[in-house]
């Protein structure tokens, strides 16, 4: 089995995790939404406790969007606990590193990788893995804490299997939830 636990120095960033992709009130929510924020709080959990920083990314959708600042949806979903001093950087497209402070931040950290939760799988986390590796990071992927809705020709399963097969052919590590947490690798 290969390795694939994350540096000591990964951060953990939460893609997109907004009130929007949760309460259901402009679009459905995210596939087994409940379970994505209970793993999401585990994982911000394991990561505080093992001297790991955190950020957040939040999308700042276009003016009517219910993603956009000020919008209902807008918000980091609370019920994931966001710490005070944990910064939330703000993206207007699919990769988060195109907001040149989180690339900043990582390094700030001394991290050469970076672990990746959020959503959605086929948007913003598949960009974002992207970007990672533009940067020069390395990257690990939490696969079964990442989500998005279905498609017109998938079902959302289906798209968060094909991509974490696809993270691994682009040299991302795929850990698992409970790997991390309970430090089985």
């Amino acid at each position: 089995m290969p390795n694939t636990a994350p540096s000591a120095t990964a951060p953990l960033i939460v893609i997109d995790l907004q009130t929007g992709m949760f309460d259901g009130r402009f679009d459905p929510p995210i596939h087994d939404a409940d379970a994505i924020a209970e793993r999401a709080r585990k994982l911000i959990d394991w990561a505080r406790h093992t001297g790991r920083k955190v950020a957040f990314i939040r999308h700042d959708g276009p003016e009517g969007d219910p993603l956009a600042p000020g919008a209902s949806g807008w918000p980091v979903w609370p019920l994931l606990g966001q710490a005070a001093d944990e910064p939330t950087f703000g993206k207007t497209v699919g990769n988060a590193f195109s907001n040149a402070e989180l690339g900043q931040w990582v390094a700030g950290q001394g991290a050469s990788d970076v672990m990746l939760i959020g959503a959605q799988t086929d948007f913003c986390v598949a960009a974002t893995v992207k970007g990672a590796f533009a940067e020069g990071l390395g990257v690990t992927v939490v696969s079964d804490a990442h989500s998005t809705l279905d498609s017109q020709e998938e079902k959302a399963p289906d798209i968060i299997a094909r991509h974490n097969e696809a993270f691994v052919k682009q040299g991302v590590r795929l850990t698992t939830t409970k790997a991390l947490v309970e430090g089985e690798h």
